[in-house]
């Protein structure tokens, strides 16, 4: 029975021999594959990696640039010169031209014969003539808006300044013609300037909206106005006014702030009376701002209240005292 016992002992060191050897081999494979695995690009890693520069690259691109949109009608000697200005200021990612006659081509082979141009233009033309066709949500749009009526020059010192200011201020309106309500003792809301006091508050330095026309604000407020009650909408078109005022009582509203700062600005000029379009301003029309104050009245009914709010905030390149925001604009 020994001799048995010993006779089946080789076998098994063979046996032992090979398993350990097969798994030496196992082992040895496994840390090749490893090694192999670590030197390969992780994929998802990079693609996670990759993603996150690009969030990032964006957002630094969205809040470090601006695109200028300006709405026209009837004003192309004008529009021409302001674009040819506005190519040179800082940060300028593109512009975008609202083109509001109706039927009419728009220059743009003028533009392009004259380029190169420093910064890209895209004209938009119009289905219909209306104030609101500014504050579509734009798919050229990338970055975040200056607003910029086309009778408006504004210089680039101011530009860059007021833009620095919007970076503090991302959720409000910041601009440069402050506006203002009040309350009249008969309960009914009237719309002007600093000239204009609440009886017996004595408050004329003191303004709660800031126009669009000449200001800087958020692109995310674009897709909020669609999305305003229809009867926002219809105000607009039937006054062919008050989308400024609008847009301030949104803002408001859905910050619980006020709705813009006021920057003073140093160089800014009214060119309307240089057209040879023939076209004047709103603000000419006698019914101009009683038609303001009838959209205020109008927007306190619809929104259910009063979001507006004042303030006193004036911010300047040069620290000038508050006494200037009596000054006209």
């Amino acid at each position: 029975m020994r001799c048995c016992h010993i006779c089946k002992l080789p076998g098994r060191v063979m046996g032992i021999r090979v398993l350990r050897f097969s798994l030496v081999v196992v082992l040895v494979l496994l840390l090749v594959a490893g090694a192999l695995t670590t030197l390969l690009p992780n994929v998802r890693e990079d693609k996670m990696l990759m993603l996150r520069r690009e969030i990032k690259s964006q957002s630094k691109s969205s809040l470090d640039s601006f695109t200028l949109v300006m709405q026209t009608y009837n004003r192309t000697d004008l529009l021409l010169r302001l674009l040819n200005h506005y190519q040179a200021v800082p940060h300028l990612h593109k512009v975008i031209v609202v083109w509001n006659n109706v039927g009419e081509k728009a220059p743009e082979e003028l533009w392009t014969s004259l380029g190169p141009h420093p910064v890209p233009v895209i004209f938009k033309p119009q289905a219909t003539n209306r104030m609101r066709n500014r504050l579509q949500v734009f798919p050229e749009l990338e970055t975040n808006v200056l607003m910029v009526d086309d009778d408006m020059l504004i210089s680039a010192q101011d530009l860059v300044f007021a833009f620095s200011v919007w970076q503090q201020f991302p959720d409000q309106i910041v601009g440069f013609v402050p506006r203002k309500h009040v309350l009249t003792s008969s309960g009914i809301y009237s719309y002007g300037g600093f000239e204009l006091q609440t009886p017996g508050l004595g408050d004329g330095d003191q303004y709660s909206v800031v126009l669009i026309g000449a200001s800087f604000f958020n692109s995310k407020y674009l897709d909020l106005f669609q999305r305003q009650p229809a009867a926002v909408h219809a105000l607009i078109d039937e006054t062919q006014n008050c989308d400024d005022i609008a847009m301030n009582f949104m803002i408001a509203k859905h910050t619980g702030k006020t709705s813009g700062i006021f920057v003073k600005p140093v160089n800014v000029g009214n060119l309307e009376k240089e057209t040879n379009g023939g076209h004047v301003g709103m603000w000419h029309r006698a019914e101009h701002f009683l038609q303001r104050s009838y959209c205020i009245n109008k927007l306190v009914n619809i929104y259910d209240g009063m979001p507006l709010k004042y303030s006193n905030i004036m911010i300047s390149q040069f620290g000038f005292p508050y006494a200037n925001h009596k000054s006209k604009m």
